[in-house]
């Protein structure tokens, strides 16, 4: 068969595995009576709670006499060492841009990557059904796109679809009656051609993600570019360090619809999975046992940002985690590298954890909440930025675009609060009652700043963020204004202590809730920490004052999830994550060490 590799590329829920579920339905991959879920490829249990992909997944369908690979991948640009990875083994893109919204910064980035490699687009303008639809508009907005993205003439020349994904229809004019996608299977087929035939030649297999199997060990997924590829074969692996090493095919499958199904031999362009070897590794290429010819070892980008995992060391450590020690948590983050190639684990100077480097903070903040799940107990810093030096030795710093889409009586509080932290208004529009303002601001500046916008536009503001490029040191930017209120010994809070704190502060936790020394159970109003009793209750008495002894009636406490707690924290507390509980706590409970602690650093 003919063999076409495609990847659909777009911004955060632009649609792109909605229709990813369109092409397997039209190209007969289930049955007629079978039930199948929304966002079929979105298996991850967190990918179906939060309705994103965060690992890029592929399927195949069958079109007349075509074999057609799709990739589906994540639109988070935490996400996009997974992206960069899947650009080089696909033949073309469908980029999805959002009718109404229009090209997004993530949109840029995925399209960079692919124009980088040399692929010709197409263009899918989705959700033309919406009422406030500018598809005209988005069209002449990503030529600009494409255009300043440096891409060839024959890039510009891109094929542009309009369509509803999520009822699987494609139209090539927006007044075309159309009622499936089948204008955009032959859009792919007319606009690509299949992969040569290189099936004589010598095999050169490239290694573009990880899986893990509890059977057969690591998997290694990528394209054979040139030769066929036989199971049980000896075949010899060239690392990334130049050696050359040997190994067997003890597996070999390929994708048919969403399933992986076993062959004796796959031929060139297929996408393939092996097994056999347990030290094989991204970008590494397979080839005949007596040929070795590497390829160009893959480029991943750099991390931006970084945390500490330590070892919970809290009064509760061990109450409900099953892995709570350094030991538990060098092997989860091995294990972790095995797939995950955006990441990054180095030694600390003491023995209690790691830092561990990500692309962002839902990256780590995902990987932190699997490491939950399972059953593990850890102490996390506040994220630090990751700073790098030019040639000049001049310190450079990350910087990111910023989009806000706020009602406008409201934009005067954030363009204030993003020049605080010193952002750079690039762009204005006025939409309706909305304003949209694009800026450019540093990520040290961002940390933290989304629960606070969120409460200046009282939850009508959206704002997106994406890497952009690095600039010079910006300077000091304002941290948290508030102070935080601190257990001042073990036990259990009580309502009647409760009631009093919570006049000059916003309380983390309800009553009969278990403390410990140290442990942040509210912000204060003011600036300072202060160390109070929660635990107190009102002497018992055999007096009654009518109008004193009222049922007390507190506001609900405010609770984090795993990302609202990581962008609260100073740095000097910690969040301790366990299988039931997000808490916030200090670094050091007694309150003499902390005065200790905050000397030292006065003194600095």
């Amino acid at each position: 068969m003919k063999i076409i590799n495609i990847a659909v590329i777009a911004h955060v829920d632009a649609g792109k595995s909605t229709l990813v579920d369109a092409f397997l339905h039209q190209s007969g991959t289930f049955r007629e009576n079978e039930v199948v879920k929304d966002c079929v490829m979105d298996s991850n249990d967190l990918e179906k709670e939060r309705g994103i992909t965060i690992y890029s997944k592929n399927c195949a369908i069958n079109y007349k006499d075509y074999k057609i690979n799709i990739v589906d991948t994540p639109g988070h640009s935490d996400f996009s060492s997974e992206v960069e990875r899947v650009i080089k083994t696909v033949d073309t893109v469908i980029l999805l841009v959002d009718a109404s919204e229009g090209p997004m910064p993530q949109t840029r980035f995925v399209l960079q990557k692919s124009l980088e490699a040399g692929l010709r687009p197409i263009l899918f303008i989705n959700k033309i059904d919406k009422q406030d639809q500018r598809a005209e508009e988005v069209v002449d907005e990503v030529f600009d796109l494409f255009v300043d993205l440096n891409a060839t003439d024959v890039q510009c020349e891109f094929p542009i679809i309009y369509g509803i994904a999520k009822e699987g229809i494609a139209k090539c004019d927006m007044n075309d009656e159309s009622s499936d996608l089948s204008p955009l299977f032959e859009t792919i087929v007319n606009h690509v051609d299949a992969y040569p035939d290189y099936s004589n030649e010598a095999l050169q297999l490239q290694i573009s993600a990880l899986a893990y199997d509890d059977y057969v060990g690591r998997l290694g997924i990528g394209r054979v570019y040139k030769g066929t590829i036989k199971n049980g074969s000896q075949v010899s692996i060239c690392k990334a360090d130049g050696t050359v090493s040997k190994g067997k095919i003890s597996k070999l499958t390929v994708y048919e619809g969403l399933k992986q199904v076993e062959k004796d031999e796959a031929y060139a362009g297929d996408i393939v999975v092996v097994a056999g070897m347990s030290d094989i590794s991204i970008g590494e290429t397979i080839c005949d046992v007596d040929n070795p010819i590497p390829m160009e070892m893959i480029h991943i980008e750099e991390p931006t940002l970084s945390m500490n995992f330590l070892v919970n060391d809290s009064p509760f450590a061990g109450k409900s985690g099953k892995f709570v020690t350094t030991r538990h948590l060098k092997d989860r983050l091995d294990k972790e590298l095995e797939v995950n190639v955006g990441l990054r684990v180095e030694s600390m100077d003491t023995t209690d954890g790691y830092k561990v480097s990500g692309r962002g903070e839902l990256h780590l903040s995902i990987l932190l909440e699997n490491m939950r799940r399972e059953g593990y107990e850890i102490g996390v810093s506040k994220p630090e930025v990751l700073f790098v030096k030019d040639e000049n030795g001049k310190l450079l710093e990350p910087m990111e675009k910023v989009i806000v889409n706020c009602p406008e009586v409201y934009s005067g509080t954030v363009i204030n609060k993003l020049n605080l932290r010193k952002g750079m208004m690039e762009a204005m529009d006025i939409e309706g009652d909305y304003v949209k303002i694009t800026f450019i601001a540093p990520t040290r500046g961002l940390l933290g700043y989304r629960s606070e916008f969120i409460n200046d536009t009282r939850g009508e503001g959206s704002l997106v963020r994406s890497f952009e490029r690095y600039e010079e040191h910006k300077g000091e930017i304002p941290g948290r204004s508030n102070g935080v209120l601190i257990a001042q010994a073990p036990g259990t809070t009580m309502a009647y202590a409760l009631n009093s704190l919570s006049e000059r502060s916003q309380m983390f936790v309800d009553p009969s809730v278990e403390v410990y020394e140290g442990m942040i159970i509210g912000m204060n109003s003011r600036k300072d920490d202060m160390t109070v009793n929660p635990c107190k209750n009102k002497k018992l008495t055999n007096v009654r004052a009518s109008g004193s002894d009222d049922a007390i009636k507190l506001q609900p406490a405010r609770t984090f999830t795993l990302e609202e707690a990581l962008e609260f924290i100073d740095d000097d507390e910690l969040v301790e994550i366990t299988p039931d509980a997000i808490r916030l706590r200090k670094k050091y409970l007694n309150e003499h060490d902390r005065l200790r602690y905050n000397k030292s650093r006065q003194n600095k």
